[in-house]
């Protein structure tokens, strides 16, 4: 399996949620600081890989303006973050074959480290796992993670059966984790309310 120097690995946008606790609708398209909260996602991992996924269900014309493929997920009935990694999964062994690794973060965190894909990557090496996963003040992100494309097939078999636990699937393979300090913000802060989407705004106008 080949493993390419950080900057050449796919990363892959995890929009494919309900929303549930935003009152539904495209949570990465809310506003924050002017932009929306996929935008700050997409400028903090673009200088990170090779090239950007996002996977989103629905119509893919809504997120046209950023000019990226639009993945939507192969398992019907909103089967949640192993999914939305099983569509750039297979994207990539289509249109990618060569390419075996990839890196995924979720769409409603707007805080990502500009070195998350380096780290991930020498945390698996160090390990010696296929799988590498981020963490702060203890706990793991199991979401934002790095996958080899070669346990697709697993994956697809482990969906199929109704596996939809993250953390559950990856720990049967073997998972690095890379620890970053959660301060003096979390670099993992994720939105999933309205009140988190004020704090995020306060957090920006801060550090302005």
């Amino acid at each position: 399996m080949n493993d390419p120097a950080p900057g050449k690995i796919p990363g892959l946008i995890l929009a494919g949620g309900l929303a549930r606790r935003m009152g539904g609708g495209d949570k990465p398209l809310q506003r924050l600081a002017g932009r929306s909260i996929l935008a700050h996602v997409v400028e903090r991992l673009r200088g990170q890989c090779g090239e950007l996924l996002l996977n989103a269900n629905g119509d893919p014309a809504r997120f046209a303006a950023y000019g990226l493929p639009v993945l939507a997920d192969s398992v019907p009935g909103f089967a949640g973050p192993l999914a939305g990694i099983l569509a750039g999964m297979d994207w990539l062994a289509a249109e990618r074959p060569n390419m075996g690794w990839l890196v995924s973060v979720a769409a409603d965190t707007p805080f990502i480290p500009v070195d998350l894909v380096a780290r991930l990557r020498a945390a698996r090496v160090a390990a010696g796992t296929p799988l590498a996963c981020a963490a702060s003040a203890g706990r793991q992100h199991h979401a934002i993670a790095l996958w080899p494309v070669a346990l697709r097939q697993d994956l697809r078999a482990a969906l199929a059966a109704g596996e939809h636990r993250l953390g559950h699937w990856t720990a049967k393979h073997g998972v690095a984790i890379a620890e970053w300090p959660a301060g003096p913000v979390d670099p993992f802060f994720n939105i999933n309310t309205l009140e988190e989407l004020a704090e995020a705004e306060a957090i920006l106008g801060r550090s302005a």
